[in-house]
Formats: C-alpha cells, structure tokens, sequence
C-alpha cells in the first residue's frame, strides 16, 4: 500500500513537472524534414570528382591524370554504427579504423593531356575506398578499400589500368594513413592489425574503483577543453586493443617481414633509400586529460630486416604544454627523414621548454643524425621563433621556415645543407596575404620523394592559388631568384583580355622548364574544369595556350543565374571590409529591396592594414553549397556571404579586448552597404554562422538591434567552460574575467533581442563546442523568455554529413528564417522594431 501511495505521488509529481515543462517549452523526438526541392537538391547532387596528378617523377615523363569518384552524403543508418570515442579518437571497431570516413567510389586514369578517361579494373565491389597514393616511380597506385569488417591493401597498375589486393592481411588505420610506398616501388610499410590478437575486451560495466587525478609540486597543465579522452580502466584496455598493430614490410609478390613488435604505432615511414624505418610507438602512463598525441612515444629505427638499429628518444606524458599556438612540447619532437639524403632523421627541440612566456633569443634547435645512427646529433639549425620544418632540395640549397603567432611574423630561410649556413630570404608577416611569395614548386628525386625543382641560375617556380590582391584574388605562377631575392610573376588569373572575367587558379606545376602547369578555370556560371595552361605560348613545341582536360558537368545548372557581386565598403573605424552578395535569379532592384541573411566567421588580426586586404573573386563559380549561407539565395532572399568580421588589436592590445565593439560596427558595415545598393530590407535581416561564427551571431542578437533572427550551429557559448583559452584568445579567464564574461552569450542570456535557433551534433567532437554548450545556452535563454529552438542531431559531429541531418538542418534553417526574417510579426506597441539603422 506505501508503495503505491509513493508510485501515485512520484506520477502526480511528474505529471505535474511536465505540465510546468510544457508551459515554458516543448520536448520531443521529431522526424526528419525535408526542405524546399530547391534545397534538398543541394544535398542530392553528386560530389564533383576529385584529382591527382603525376608526372614528379625523375623516372617518369608521361603525366597522368587520377580521376578520384567521391561518395555522396552517407545516411543516418551509416552514421549510426558502432563507434569508440577513445583517447581523443573516434573509431570503427568493426574494421580498425577511423569512423565517420568519406569513402572514394571509383578511379579512373587519363594519359594528358586528351588521353580517354580509363576505369581502372579489378576493384572491389562495392567500392569503399581511401588513402590513395602514387608510387614513387609513378607506376602504379595504392590505396586502402573497406569492407564490413577489415580494410585492405590494394594496389593499382598505371600501365595496364588494373587493380588487385596485396597480401592477406588486415591493415590498422587507428592512427592515420596505414601504409607508405617504399623507394623501390615495389614494397610497402604498412601497420597491420597483429594476427591472432583474441577477442576484443568487453566494455566493463563495474568499475575497479574511483578514477582519479592528481597534480603533485605545483606544476601547471592548463589543458584545453579535448573531447573524447580516456576515462577508466576498461577505456585504456579497449583501446590499446584496437590502437596496437604490427609494422610490416609488404611486398607486391604478397611477402611479408615483421618489423620490432607490435605497439601503438603512430607512424611507420622507411627511409629515403629504403634500408631503414623510423618507427613511432605511444605507451603508458596514458592521459585521461589531454588525447593520444600527448602520451609518451618512443622513437625508434629498425633495419630491413626488421631488428632494432637505434631507440632515437622515449620521450615522457607531455599534459602542461602551454596552450598556445606558439607553445610546443619540451624534448625531441618531430622527427622526420631528410628527403634529398639516403637516410638522416632531423628533429627539433624548444629551447625555451616549449612555453612563448619564457623570454629566449632562440626558441627552438634541430638537429640531425645520420645513418647507422651511431654518432652523435649534430645541432643544425637555430630559429628566433617556432620551427616549421625543411622544403629540402638538394646538398646546396633547402628552405627552413619559422613562424611566431603572436606578432604573426614568419621567416623563411635559404640554408645550405652542407655547411648549414643560412640567409633570410623572406621576413614577413602571414597575415599579409597581398605579399604572400607563394609555394615553391617541387618534384620527385631518385627516391620518391618531394624535393625542391630547382631551376638554372638557382630560381624556383612559385605557385599561389589565391593571389590576394587590391583587385581582389588573382591567382599567379612566379619564378622566385634565390640569389637575388627577385620574385617575378610569370602569369596571373585576370589579365586584360578574353581571360579577364575568368577565375583560373594553379593547381601544379607539371614541367617548370617548359613552362606548363595544371590549373582549374571558372566563371560564376561555369563550374571549375582542369586545363593544361603554357605559360610561354610562342614555345610551340610544349603545346597551345590553353588545353582542357576535363569537362565536368554544372553540379546544379538549375541555379544558373544566381547573381554574385564583391562588395568593398568601410567599417566606422575606417578598417576596410569585403562580403560576396548574392541575389536571386532574375531579380532586378527595381523590385525592392529583399530580406537578407548575413553569414560570416570572425578572424582576429594583428594590424588593420591586413584585417582591411581584399578577399574573394567575382568571377569564381557560384559555390552553392548546403552548408553555408549561398543556398537560401533560392527562397528569396539577399545573402551577404563571408562578410568581412575582422577582431583587431595592434601592438599592445589584445584583438578580445574590443570585441563585441569592433563585431556590431562591422555587421552594421555590412548591413549598410547592403542598404545602399538597394537590395537590402534593414528591417528584415538575419545572421548566421556555424562553430566560432554560432558564437558570434549569439553575441550579434544579444549586443545589438541589426538583426530579426539568427541561426547558430554548434557553437561555444559560455567562456568559463574553455577558461584556459578558445579560438586564439591566449589569456586565462583569471587573467581576463570581464573579457570571458562579456563575450560569453551565456552570461549575458537576459539581454537576447531576438529569436534564436541553436543546431548542435549530439557527438560533437570539437574542442570546446561540446554539445552542452548549446544545451544550457538554450535552458538559460528560455528561462529569461527569449524566443529559441534547439535542435539536436542525433549521432553528428562538429560538421553535419548524414543525408537526412542536412535535409533535416535545411529545413529548420529554412522555417526559422521564413518565419522571422522573411515574415515576421509585426512590431507591437511599445516594442523595439529589429532594426532602425543601427546598433543599440
């Protein structure tokens, strides 16, 4: 009778809970909604194909085209397989290896540059297949397929366009790409799955005791917010289950010899000349606070047949790394094989123990040891800031580069390898895109592997795909003189002429000395296609000006027409903004101006010069995507695109400090252009954006009255939950409190002024952008009677990419702007309207 008495009243109190609950909000399971056809399409249309290109090779003259078939979007059904969220990684226990992977369909191979597109025969059915990967003599192509239960290595002919499966094995592709190509061309390193490893442990239930943590003497470890780590006992045995696996070296006759023991293999990459491999194993003491890459790793080389050479450093837990982009870990870290010699393994380690706090005249060191390894290291180099790494190209000449993120300054330095002198060829900063020299074209030595295609008189081809300039992007090829410091640019996209209106960008350089590189061209109706550009045209012998190579079809020629225009107007502050407007079809300002979404993504900047750059073409192909703002120019409105949001804080100060100032007065910038040109309706305006820009459409509608409505995906929105640092803001909440608490939306829930709609993955896996933080922003929201809806997709993560989520994402997105951008309410008596020509 008691129990029942008790059942009664637990029903009544929940009944009771509910009515109050459904007088605030509701919550409830929903089914999938399709968008608009016009939408929906968007998401239907098959992926253009990808492309890889040969012809790098010393051995090879004929240059190939690899027409790589991608998947569609997978569906909900594929999305919801098991999955371990392990030490920072997201698994697929089923095959051992990464879940959530886009899978490649179909290849294909085209001799250029007009060869017939040929199917490479022999491949599995179906086809589900990843980590491509040329020879080193460019005669035949590897790749991974999976199947339902393992992936499997596969390897491709070039000459006879036929494909077959290497060795019976199963391959681990825990840890990134599973296999490498050795020099030869005729074997391969791969991380296999151990053989008779047993079963995998069960996922226990009871615990062995409490977990816990502890920081002994004082040490800092100011870690950010990682998801996915370690958490018990029984997540460290499952996942040394499913990480360990066994180095082998495969050859293409099916043999094969163990290399050391099985472990945690992060990597396996044999030398240069193939008689050695450098071995890479994570072990314990594992972390249950920072991911994988933080654990202790040893560092090893192994000889060909597979016995132990030299243990390099066992390096320890690295959980205080200072969080920052310009800290490192302290120790040895990053070992690479130096690609212009047979075998030399050079690293780097900080001089300053890896923390950017530490005043140092040297931040970093490398140093270099040589085959057998039995001599000491021999200091090498010596960087003022971080170092970036090599771009080897022979005895004489290499490139090192290092970099410094807060002044945002970047070296880059000729070095001869011999003697390891060194002079500084550029001394800029990154942030300066108008200035940008571009990449220096490179080519394959007699042993595969990328090296710098020096040129006589000592030059180097350059190649910069964007081109950022005053006229906005012009993509160009130069020839960089590294005797004389002289960059001449050799051509650009947008020259006078009937190339004028034509968007073409540099892809690679396929003969320096005859001048003949692989670009894409696009205009904003004609989707990109690839062409063979001769940049010296009276060189008749090396081809006409222009060959095209691919024709692939208008991915959605029912939005032909869509009108683009690059915007460039001034922020109050006299920084210089840019925005892509897009307008509908057939529309003409005569009509009136039209509802509008603005879309954007803050960027912090050292100096205004730089934050002001011109972005973007006007001639580049109507990217209509899904996931941005562009599609919804089909439901009518005016979409400002990528609007210019730049955070400055030159010298001293910090970009944060002014934040929501600097973020209202650019939106407003915006806005008024908008308004000028005519085609912008001030009263029905809405904003979006998607992780950093969810934070900064939530602060948009708290801080200011610019907007109706607004859209945030998967966002962060309170900054006491990342107190360590977010985004690049490098300070401690205890450092900035009144920073972190007036950008933090949540903090500042009772001040919303318009409807929000939250979209977050139930299985974000970004740092920071937990699913929580959508979670109570919206609790905090509704408590204070604001206007909102969260949207929780089930099984995504911090990018959407199941089909029925994207139709689902649309969907909303569609209703919540149809309803309160497009048409909203109309303002009631004593009622701020949305937007009367300015900020609050």
């Amino acid at each position: 009778m008691l129990y029942l008495l008790h059942e009664r009243r637990l029903n009544r109190l929940a009944m009771l809970v509910g009515l109050a609950f459904l007088s605030a909000g509701t919550l409830r399971a929903q089914s999938y909604q399709t968008p608009p056809k016009a939408l929906a399409d968007l998401v239907t249309v098959p992926p253009t194909p990808g492309v890889s290109v040969s012809g790098k090779s010393e051995r090879r003259p004929d240059d190939y085209l690899l027409i790589l078939e991608r998947a569609a979007n997978p569906t909900i059904a594929e999305l919801s397989q098991p999955e371990l969220r392990l030490a920072g990684l997201r698994l697929n226990p089923a095959i051992n290896g990464p879940s959530r992977a886009t899978y490649l369909t179909n290849l294909k191979l085209k001799k250029l540059p007009a060869g017939a597109e040929t199917v490479i025969a022999g491949l599995p059915s179906p086809a589900q297949l990843s980590n491509v990967q040329w020879s080193p003599d460019e005669t035949k192509i590897a790749f991974v397929n999976s199947t339902d239960s393992r992936m499997e290595l596969y390897v491709a002919d070039v000459a006879t366009a036929t494909a077959r499966r290497v060795a019976d094995i199963a391959l681990n592709g825990v840890l990134g790409s599973p296999y490498q190509w050795v020099s030869d061309s005729r074997s391969l390193i791969v991380k296999a799955v151990p053989a008779g490893r047993g079963a995998a442990p069960e996922a226990s239930r009871i615990p062995v005791g409490p977990t816990t943590q502890e920081n002994v003497g004082g040490r800092r470890g100011q870690a950010p917010t990682y998801q996915d780590l370690l958490k018990n006992p029984s997540d460290e045995g499952q996942f040394t289950y499913y990480a360990t696996s066994q180095v082998m070296r495969v050859g293409l006759d099916g043999s094969t010899r163990a290399i050391g023991q099985p472990g945690i293999i992060g990597g396996a990459s044999p030398s240069p000349d193939g008689r050695y491999v450098m071995v890479q194993t994570y072990h314990k003491p594992y972390s249950y606070l920072v991911p994988i890459y933080r654990f202790p790793v040893r560092t090893d080389v192994f000889g060909a047949d597979g016995a132990l050479v030299k243990t390099l450093n066992d390096g320890p837990l690295q959980e205080n790394v200072p969080y920052s982009p310009d800290g490192a870990p302290s120790g040895p870290r990053e070992f690479g094989w130096r690609n212009d010699a047979p075998a030399s393994i050079y690293y780097t380690v900080a001089q300053d123990n890896g923390d950017p706090k530490v005043k140092a005249d040297i931040r970093d060191k490398v140093y270099l040891i040589e085959a057998p390894f039995a001599g000491e290291p021999k200091e090498i180099y010596a960087a003022a800031y971080r170092f970036e790494g090599f771009e080897w190209g022979n005895a004489n000449t290499a490139l090192a580069q290092e970099r410094w993120w807060q002044s945002r300054k970047e070296i880059t330095k000729v070095v001869n390898p011999t003697t390891w002198a060194a002079t500084t060829l550029f001394d800029r900063s990154y942030e300066d895109r108008y200035n940008n020299p571009g990449t220096p074209d490179t080519r394959r030595n007699e042993y595969g592997r990328e090296v710098l295609n020096l040129l006589p008189n000592n030059e180097i081809m350059m190649v910069n795909a964007q081109g950022a300039s005053p006229e906005g992007d012009r993509p160009f090829v130069s020839v960089l003189n590294l005797n004389t410091k002289q960059n001449r640019i050799v051509w650009r996209s947008g020259n006078p002429g009937p190339d004028a209106t034509v968007f073409e960008r540099p892809i690679s350089v396929l003969d320096a000395a005859k001048g003949l590189v692989l670009t894409t061209r696009e205009t904003p109706d004609e989707n990109p296609n690839y062409y063979i550009r001769n940049l010296n045209p009276k060189n008749k012998k090396a081809g006409p000006a222009l060959t095209q190579v691919t024709a692939f079809p208008h991915p959605y020629p029912q939005l032909k027409g869509v009108q683009k225009q690059q915007l460039r107007y001034k922020r109050a502050d006299g920084v210089d903004l840019t925005a892509t407007l897009y307008l509908p079809a057939g529309y003409k300002k005569e009509q009136g101006p039209l509802p509008t979404f603005l879309w954007a993504y803050p960027a912090e900047f050292k100096s205004k010069d730089a934050a002001g750059q011109v972005s973007g073409s006007p001639y580049q192909f109507n990217r209509i995507s899904y996931w941005g703002a562009a599609a919804f120019v089909t439901m009518g409105y005016a979409i400002l695109d990528n609007a210019s949001i730049p955070i400055v804080g030159e010298g001293d100060k910090e970009p944060n400090d002014t934040y929501v100032e600097q973020l209202v007065s650019s939106a407003k910038a915006a806005i008024d252009e908008g308004v000028r040109l005519g085609v912008v309706d001030s009263t029905r305006v809405g904003v979006g954006g998607h992780s950093y820009g969810a934070f900064m459409t939530a602060n948009l509608l708290t801080h200011s009255r610019l907007f109706r409505g607004g859209i945030a995906r998967s966002g962060a929105y309170n900054r006491t939950l990342t107190p360590f640092g977010f985004q690049n803001e490098q300070r401690s909440y205890w450092q900035a409190p009144d920073v972190y608490n007036k950008m933090s939306p949540f903090m500042n829930a009772d001040k919303m002024k318009s409807p929000l709609l939250l979209i977050h993955g139930e299985a974000d896996n970004n740092t920071g952008t937990y699913p929580i933080q959508s979670e109570r922003y919206y609790n905090a929201l509704k408590g204070f009677g604001a206007t909102t809806r969260l949207v929780m997709l089930p099984y995504e993560s911090h990018g959407y990419t199941a089909k029925e989520s994207l139709l689902h994402m649309l969907s909303e997105m569609n209703s919540w702007l149809d309803a309160y951008v497009k048409n909203p309410k109309p303002v009631t008596t004593g009622q701020k309207p949305a937007r009367i020509g300015g900020g609050e």
